[in-house]
């Protein structure tokens, strides 16, 4: 198989689909890899080390979506991408189609198949090709939130740990799974005062063993969510239902009564967000204020640490990039139920249900698709 790694094109993308040591394990099985000229520069890859690696370097992506049999990504495909795309390729990347019907239409159009990293499941209910930047994403967002509590940002003027006989900053954390554990594992050991909010009493329990103490569980209801957001000076939004938009939690309401300065990081913005005043935004312009709260909504977050989070990417979606290449994209899904629930979008059909629900598209099974 021909396997096309292009730029990424999204503002302040620095990450790329395939390391060079990515590149050598396709090669070493046989595969053909071309890889746009620079793709990984600006985080060390150098073209020579693609090269070194078994890759071909191409000018232009235009060149590399027209040869290319798999398309490998990082980030959604941008308009001008999905227009490259053709009938019967493979793209492998992330998706986020549940708040995006605009990417959705124009991958249905292509008549691609197109398989979401985040919706790839694992034989123990998890999502091991989102968990390495959900990882990422739940540290960034206490470094980021950190920052925009400086009186420099528009923040409150805290440091997230306090100094002795001043008390630290209250950080509440909704959500307790992967982004929401390395939020508050972040904010505890900066001597944050930390409280997670979740809904499952397992996690919490299992949250309760890891922290010891060092962090505070909440049942999550509508008038904890309430309660704790107003007496917190950070917020993150770490909710996330597979697949489907993020559920609007804290309401433009309890944001009008939140301390002035206080601040919102939106780690499912890519999912559409879980506070409904949240708008994407990027690197370049990360925060803006609504009611005098700073809101933090990087939709791209783990772009800002670029090379680490190539990496952590790579050693989860190799070895499915390897199955693809080497079985054909139908085989490979056929083989296995867990990559096939990653299948969003196949030759013009809708074939992940939340997706179709959210934006009330038809359905066609994923199996029902490929022929199963």
């Amino acid at each position: 198989m021909l396997v096309g790694v292009p730029k990424e094109i999204k503002n302040r993308e620095y990450r790329v689909g395939l390391t060079p040591g990515s590149v050598r394990e396709l090669i070493a099985h046989g595969h053909e890899v071309i890889v746009q000229k620079n793709a990984g520069f600006e985080i060390g890859f150098t073209d020579d080390m693609y090269v070194a690696a078994g890759a071909k370097i191409i000018d232009t992506a235009a060149e590399i979506f027209a040869k290319a049999d798999m398309i490998v990504k990082v980030k959604e495909p941008q308009p001008v991408e999905c227009e490259m795309l053709r009938p019967g390729q493979i793209l492998y990347t992330y998706l986020h189609l549940a708040p995006d019907p605009e990417q959705t239409q124009a991958l249905i159009k292509s008549g691609a198949i197109c398989i979401a990293y985040e919706t790839v499941t694992d034989p123990f209910g998890g999502l091991p090709l989102l968990a390495p930047m959900s990882e990422v994403a739940g540290r960034m967002s206490i470094q980021a939130g950190a920052h925009a509590l400086e009186m420099s940002q528009g923040g409150r003027g805290m440091l997230l740990g306090g100094v002795p006989g001043v008390a630290p900053a209250k950080v509440t954390v909704i959500g307790g799974g992967v982004v929401g554990t390395n939020a508050a594992r972040m904010a505890v050991g900066m001597g944050a005062d930390v409280t997670i909010l979740d809904r499952s009493i397992r996690r919490m329990q299992q949250l309760d063993d890891i922290f010891k103490g060092a962090a505070k569980t909440v049942y999550s209801t509508q008038d904890a969510i309430e309660e704790y957001v107003l007496g917190a000076d950070l917020v993150i939004g770490a909710v996330l239902i597979p697949g489907a938009a993020a559920p609007k939690l804290v309401t433009r309401e309890m944001i009008s009564k939140m301390q002035r300065g206080s601040v919102l990081v939106d780690v499912a913005i890519d999912q559409g967000g879980c506070f409904e005043t949240s708008k994407a935004t990027t690197h370049e312009n990360p925060t803006y204020i609504v009611d005098e709260v700073v809101h933090y909504c990087v939709a791209n977050m783990p772009g800002g640490v670029a090379r680490t989070s190539t990496l952590a990417l790579n050693n989860a979606t190799l070895r499915h990039a390897v199955a693809i290449a080497d079985k054909g994209w139908k085989q490979a899904l056929k083989d296995d139920k867990h990559l096939l629930e990653g299948l969003n979008v196949c030759e013009g059909k809708i074939t992940y249900e939340a997706v179709a629900r959210d934006q009330k598209l038809d359905y066609v099974p994923a199996l029902n698709a490929i022929g199963g």
